[in-house]
């Protein structure tokens, strides 16, 4: 088994060695628009504004990944992106299970949604609301457990999650 990042709806799958070394974890930069999963630890790491992110891990297989969307809906109308949140965490999940994990032991961590632009903040709606009530809608109908959330605010973070263990960390920027 390997691991993979999914950009622009493509994956590309990477062939490495299991390692139990937490200090041997790949570091991996997810960009917008991307997706990451992995059998072998992993810290990845992402800038987040009104963009979501959603990490995903069994805790028993220690198997996990992240998504990063740009925008909530994907509404048929071009290629299928995990720019998307409905694509992104739809394929994320596939992803993982297709690595071994079970759904049923799968854990999430939800982050972002912040309205950076002082003009927006005013709206109930603005883009990173919406974008982080769909993670929350979606992982409640797959009954996945979220387990940490750090979403909305006026302030974009930086995440850094690790794939085998589920731990993460933001900074506020």
């Amino acid at each position: 088994m390997g691991a993979g990042w999914t950009t622009g709806g493509t994956l590309a799958q990477e062939t490495a060695p299991a390692t139990a070394d937490p200090s041997a974890r790949r570091k991996v930069y997810l960009h917008p628009g991307q997706l990451f999963t992995a059998v072998q630890p992993s810290v990845v790491t992402t800038i987040l504004g009104s963009c979501v992110s959603v990490c995903l891990w069994d805790p028993l297989l220690k198997i996990g990944g992240m998504n990063h969307y740009l925008l909530p809906f994907w509404v048929g109308d071009d290629m299928a992106s995990p720019r998307f949140g409905t694509v992104a965490i739809e394929t994320l999940i596939e992803k993982i299970l297709a690595l071994g994990a079970r759904k049923n032991r799968l854990r999430a961590k939800l982050f972002g949604g912040a309205c950076v632009i002082a003009a927006f903040r005013a709206r109930d709606d603005h883009i990173g609301v919406v974008n982080a009530r769909l993670a929350e809608n979606m992982l409640r109908l797959q009954a996945i457990p979220v387990v940490e959330q750090d979403l909305t605010g006026r302030r974009g973070r930086k995440l850094v999650f690790n794939t085998d263990n589920g731990a993460s960390s933001v900074k506020y920027l």
